[in-house]
């Protein structure tokens, strides 16, 4: 099969990998769509995988092709989405029930072969059943769709009539809006650095859009705020953007050290703001509900994500785009790949 291998950083092949087999309690899935995370250009460009070489890619769908020993209730050709996170099910984190916080876990695209690859083996507690009639490119987005949902609750949800504020408009903040939108926001403040970005938040209900260097501007303030970048300016921004008793939800990974500003730390220390990490997306029982409500809204339809794919490409493809992320001359939102 063809396989996405990173060797190094930067080093990103395409290459010729052995089909993996079904073992006790797998399935064999070839894989149908796998985007590309945000998480994934550190990795591949910067910081290198847990492990190298490495097939990486976890944001994925695909077709059973193969059933292992044991596995019963899944059928050849159904339609699958995959959680990339397998936990330990010991340590105390899984014991309770916060899966993203376990302590011995293991990883697709990052700690174990992942799906930039035709074939994908997965254990079978990895695996949801999606909505048969759904695009797989839709289900390969469940991931992201999770994060933010996962980052929502975190910081205690949103009431009818409250507003959002969501600080960064790639593919977990265009499903940060959705979300806000769906409980009951009547307004939502998005904030980006790009003029196209903050089109397709309007197109996912943002009803304020403001560009970065117009946002001392803008007077309006969110009772929940989601930060989906990860870089000093936006974290400052998220907590400034944040009104008295509000909350400041955190998806973005920073990269280098970050600093909190003064003005930023005096605002949310007298105005009694709530800041709140989120990491991943599981709760009990694993995936979680973050993950069987994504599926649930992709299949009726309430939650859209065919306008925010801006690349839809062949696998042998992958290199080259990778070094258009090195080379940051690439615009994009959602970029998939067919492997």
């Amino acid at each position: 099969m063809r396989a996405i291998v990173l060797h190094a950083p930067k080093d990103i092949r395409l290459e010729e990998r052995p089909v993996p087999e079904a073992g006790p309690g797998e399935v064999v899935v070839r894989v149908a769509s796998v985007g590309v995370c945000g998480s994934d250009l550190p990795r591949m460009l910067v910081k290198g995988a847990w492990k190298m070489p490495l097939i990486t890619g976890h944001e994925f769908s695909g077709h059973i092709t193969a059933i292992g020993a044991g596995v019963e209730g899944w059928a050849m050709g159904e339609l699958v989405a995959v959680a990339p996170l397998i936990p330990c099910n010991d340590c105390d984190q899984c014991r309770t029930g916060n899966y993203s916080r376990c302590r011995d876990y293991d990883y697709f695209g990052s700690r174990r072969d992942g799906a930039y690859a035709e074939y994908v083996a997965i254990p079978v507690g990895n695996l949801l059943k999606a909505p048969q009639h759904v695009d797989p490119r839709a289900i390969a987005m469940t991931d992201p769709a999770s994060i933010a949902l996962h980052a929502i609750w975190k910081a205690g949800g949103i009431r009818i009539g409250q507003t959002g504020g969501v600080m960064g408009c790639g593919p977990i903040g265009l499903f940060a809006i959705q979300w806000l939108r769906l409980m009951g926001a009547s307004e939502v403040i998005a904030v980006d650095i790009s003029e196209e970005k903050l089109a397709l938040a309007r197109e996912a209900g943002a009803t304020v859009t403001v560009l970065s260097g117009d946002l001392a501007q803008n007077e309006t303030r969110a009772d929940l705020v989601i930060e989906a970048v990860g870089i000093d300016a936006t974290i400052n921004a998220a907590v400034m953007l944040a009104g008295p008793g509000g909350h400041v939800a955190f998806i973005g990974i920073p990269v280098p050290d970050v600093r909190l500003a003064n003005a930023s730390f005096q605002y949310f220390l007298r105005q009694e703001i709530s800041l709140h990490g989120s990491w991943n997306s599981f709760g009990p029982p694993f995936p979680g509900p973050q993950w069987t409500t994504t599926l649930e809204k992709f299949g009726t339809g309430e939650l859209k994500w065919e306008f925010m794919i801006s690349h839809d490409l062949d696998l042998a493809e992958l290199p080259g785009i990778f070094q258009r992320f090195d080379n940051k001359d690439l615009h994009f939102s959602k970029v998939l790949f067919r492997p």
